[in-house]
């Protein structure tokens, strides 16, 4: 074939293939999918099949489906052989498909799956904490599953999963039965009732005990944990049941699905993920009592159960309208919260927002809502902000209204910014187009009536504006800063001013904040970074405060101001662990091997309990503190440098830009480079090209 014949062929083919993407789905409704998977972790590998039916529209002569690299051993259509091609992306049916007619897609194949499906703790030392888990976000389901990078392609999904027997399987769905499968393996069977897009379909595999509860509509709520957190499930879902029933009486819209499962997983990419009726989140949120006060899974909790409604049920047509997913579980994670909380809680949390985003606008960044590379503050903050503004335009009565109006208009389809804002119209009877314009298409904010709703709904925040009013005049008044904190009880108000006016906060005010029983108040004053000026005795009660976050501050603060007092620090504080991170414990040891005198026969005992912290048998969050704290204090041995090089490739794109970062330092000082070369050559080869990159 000479050069224009090849260059003839490549054009037409290309003009056909354009062609048969645009004739796509319009033409073809999916209707269910049975699918069958087995999951090889030894080889992070994938055997399925899946059947399909669909529907077609309009007469067409072939059909797609997204499948990322993989291999099919069989593709038969209404049972019989059928045409087709495969690429790395796509599987295309070749056959003249009639319109009105249902047809049968049985497709059998193998992948190992570059993203989407994520094996934990399989290649390490430790038994007992494997874990497979999808995470598929968006289109990536069909990175492991045949099947549409489209969110508007909706499909009833049914799902049986063989895994190894130790492991327990939990799907979208409801469970239909388990039974072995092998001396081995077991398999689990999973039935959705309603259709939901594809990038909402997940598994996860693991060690889990649970618990079951009820909502107040009979819905069962299923609560997993690792076996050894039996302690953490009630700090952890603390609220649970009544977040569910908030919401299901807030949206006035009854649960769409048969259950709800949570499931704590390791290194998961994100704070949680709403798959249908399964939500995964990272086991990072899992804590104890002491821990719950810093950090929770409350917010998290409503954030992806409101998910279910908005995203989920009622589904965005493409990413500029993704408003309508992630400033609605935002904002009904607020009202949650509010809930929980109380008013004062829900204003302050609309004002943090406020001002993180005033300072986006100030500083010529300000988005639109509209705008689908808009940043998650844009799309989760203002999104709330914007649907708590037109709440207070159209008056609640008529927001609860147009809101069950557009879940039950659009119930499991897809939907745009424009037909929810029709139908808000519509209900409420109010033109919309100014605050459109305002909240929506503007990339800036209004503020003047913004401010004017967070000072009437709560009276902290109206005592607030006035007090920095006040000291940005040019001229105060005679009105002491202790009088504004004696005004009210709000501690949102009382944080503020100590996080903001630290400098220049009165004795008075320090020495009642440190009264205070509120561990909240009493932690913001150790957030500063000078404590030197607090009565000495008072910042070393803190390290009897129920806050790993307290006790951490507290001690590295007393280690800098008092030096002589270290050892005291040291053994106050020996036992703590802290949150799941280890936060305290690290500093500890820090601290503990830099101390002169402090229990030095067991410095090097400190040291290799700290260096062991790298290891991938830790949390991200773990390593990158112990990447940190070694990096700044001591210096890397060859485990924590290999460590870090297997770093450079973690599933979790953060960590891995952490990894990368601190490597590309590390390769400026020459011993440092030399040191990494050597240990180049005993890795793996498929895992060295980064690396190999990097050092040429």
């Amino acid at each position: 074939m000479n050069s224009i014949m090849v260059f003839r062929f490549f054009i037409g083919f290309f003009f056909s293939m354009l062609g048969l993407l645009a004739q796509q789905q319009p033409s073809v409704d999916f209707l269910t999918a049975d699918i069958s998977v087995q999951v090889h972790p030894e080889s992070k590998s994938l055997s399925g099949a899946v059947t399909y039916t669909f529907k077609v529209i309009e007469g067409i002569d072939s059909v797609f489906l997204d499948a990322h690299h993989m291999n099919f051993s069989e593709v038969r259509l209404n049972r019989k052989k059928v045409g087709h091609t495969v690429s790395d992306e796509k599987i295309v049916l070749h056959h003249n498909l009639k319109k009105d007619k249902t047809y049968t897609l049985d497709l059998a194949y193998e992948c190992t799956p570059k993203q989407t499906v994520y094996f934990i703790g399989w290649f390490d030392t430790v038994t007992g904490n494997e874990q497979v888990w999808t995470q598929g976000q968006g289109k990536y389901t069909s990175h492991w599953l045949p099947s549409f990078d489209d969110m508007t392609e909706k499909v009833q999904f049914q799902m049986t999963l063989t895994a190894p027997k130790s492991l327990r399987v939990i799907a979208n769905g409801k469970l239909t039965g388990s039974k072995n499968a092998s001396k081995d393996e077991k398999q689990w069977s999973y039935s959705m009732q309603e259709p939901m897009s594809s990038y909402l379909l997940a598994f996860a595999m693991g060690n889990y005990n649970s618990q079951a509860l009820v909502s107040e509509s009979g819905i069962p709520l299923v609560n997993y944990y690792y076996p050894a957190d039996s302690l953490r499930v009630e700090p952890t879902y603390r609220y649970t049941t009544r977040i569910f029933d908030f919401l299901e009486k807030e949206i006035g819209v009854a649960y769409p699905w048969q259950n709800y499962k949570q499931v704590p997983v390791k290194d998961f990419l994100y704070a949680g993920m709403e798959n249908t009726g399964t939500t995964l989140f990272s086991d990072s949120y899992v804590v104890d009592s002491i821990a719950y006060i810093d950090v929770n899974y409350v917010n998290v909790n409503a954030h992806e159960l409101a998910h279910q409604w908005f995203g989920n049920l009622v589904t965005e047509t493409d990413s500029e309208n993704h408003w309508l997913h992630e400033g609605f579980a935002t904002y009904y994670a607020y009202l949650a919260e509010k809930e929980l909380f109380g008013n004062d809680h829900y204003y302050w949390k609309l004002y943090r927002s406020y001002r993180r985003l005033r300072q986006k606008v100030e500083e010529g960044e300000g988005e639109s809502l509209l705008d689908a590379h808009a940043s998650s503050l844009t799309f989760y903050e203002k999104g709330a902000l914007a649907l708590h503004m037109l709440r207070e335009k159209v008056g609640d009565a008529n927001f609860r209204k147009g809101i069950q109006a557009y879940l039950r208009t659009f119930a499991y389809k897809n939907a745009t910014v424009s037909d929810f804002l029709d139908i808000m119209a519509s209900t409420s009877k109010t033109d919309l187009t100014q605050f459109k314009n305002d909240w929506l298409v503007s990339t800036k904010l209004p503020g003047e009536a913004l401010e004017s709703s967070l000072q009437k709904g709560a009276a902290s925040l109206r005592l607030l504006f006035e007090m920095e009013k006040r000291n940005a005049a040019p001229e105060k008044d005679s009105l002491d800063d202790v009088d504004y904190w004696n005004k009210t009880e709000s501690v949102h108000f009382k944080r503020y001013v100590i996080s903001e006016h630290a400098p220049t906060i009165s004795p008075e005010i320090v020495e009642l904040a440190f009264a205070a029983d509120t561990i909240p108040l009493r932690q913001s004053l150790v957030m500063v970074d000078d404590i030197s000026k607090y009565p000495k005795e008072k910042v070393v009660s803190l390290l009897q405060d129920n806050s790993y976050r307290t006790i951490e501050n507290a001690l590295l603060q007393l280690w800098v101001a008092y030096p002589e007092d270290r050892s005291q620090y040291l053994e106050a504080t020996k036992s703590v662990v802290g949150l799941p991170n280890k936060n305290v414990r690290l500093l500890w040891l820090t601290l503990a091997c830099l101390t002169d005198g402090y229990n030095g026969r067991l410095t090097k005992q400190y040291f290799d309990e700290l260096q062991g912290y790298t290891s991938s048998i830790y949390s991200t969050e773990t390593r990158r503190m112990a990447f940190g704290y070694l990096n700044e204090a001591f210096g890397f041995t060859d485990t924590n440098l290999l460590d870090l090089m297997q770093a450079t490739g973690h599933h979790s794109w953060q960590f891995k830009k952490f990894a990368r970062a601190l490597l590309d330092v590390l390769l400026k000082d020459d011993v440092y480079k030399e040191r990494i070369a050597g240990l180049l050559k005993t890795l793996e080869k498929n895992k060295t090209s980064y690396l190999q990159n990097k050092l040429d």
